[in-house]
C-alpha cells in the first residue's frame, strides 16, 4: 500500500526540520577570543646579526658617501646670513594704450540664414567638427566650436542649443526660428 501524499509531505517537513536544528547538524556558537600569549611578544634575534655591532656597519664604498655627511663629533654648521632685502620701489612698466573697442580677427567667410534649436546640447551646422564659428542674432553673438553635423533642412545653417538659441534670437518662447549671421573663423 502506497503512503498517501500528505503523509509523504508530513514526512518531508519533518526531515527538513530536523535538518535545520543546529544541535544535529553539529553547528555551535563561536569561541571568545583566547588570551595572547606573552611568548608571542619576544624579541627575535637573528643568527645574521648576532656578530656584528653598529659601529662594524658602513657605506657599501666611498662613491656613495655623502659630499656633507657628518661624523659622531662633528659639530653642525650655523645658518648663512640672510640675503639683502627686496628695493621698496617697483620699476615701473611700460604698459600699451588700451581702449575700450575691440575687434574680431577677419573671418574666412560669412553666412547668413536661418538658426533653429534643438536640445542635444551641441552646436550643428555642415562644417567639419571644431570649427569656430561667431553666431550673431537680434539679441547678441556667441561664439561656439561646431561639434555635430547639420541641420538636415536645407534653409537652415545652424541648429543650436536650446539656451544659446535663445541668447542670440532677442524673441519669446514659442519663436523656432531666427535670422542669424554666422563668421566662420
Amino acid at each position: 500500500m502506497r503512503p498517501s501524499r500528505t503523509v509523504a509531505i508530513a514526512a518531508l517537513t519533518a526531515a527538513l526540520a530536523l535538518g535545520a536544528l543546529p544541535g544535529l547538524a553539529g553547528s555551535r556558537e563561536p569561541s571568545r577570543e583566547g588570551a595572547v600569549d606573552a611568548a608571542s611578544f619576544r624579541e627575535v634575534i637573528l643568527a645574521a646579526a648576532r656578530d656584528r655591532s653598529i659601529e662594524t656597519i658602513s657605506a657599501p664604498d666611498s662613491a656613495s658617501a655623502s659630499v656633507g655627511g657628518l661624523g659622531p663629533g662633528d659639530p653642525l654648521a650655523d645658518v648663512p646670513p640672510a640675503p639683502n632685502a627686496a628695493p621698496a620701489d617697483r620699476p615701473a612698466l611700460a604698459v600699451p594704450n588700451v581702449s575700450a573697442a575691440w575687434e574680431w580677427k577677419p573671418p574666412r567667410y560669412t553666412l547668413s540664414g536661418y538658426a533653429t534649436f534643438y536640445d542635444n546640447g551641441t552646436t550643428a551646422m555642415r562644417l567639419p567638427r571644431g570649427t569656430v564659428v561667431v553666431i550673431c542674432g537680434n539679441g547678441g553673438c556667441l561664439e561656439r566650436v561646431v561639434n555635430d553635423y547639420g541641420p538636415q533642412k536645407e534653409i537652415r545653417i545652424v541648429d543650436l542649443y536650446r539656451p544659446d538659441f535663445f541668447r542670440i534670437c532677442g524673441c519669446g518662447w514659442w519663436a523656432g526660428t531666427t535670422w542669424v549671421t554666422v563668421r566662420v573663423y
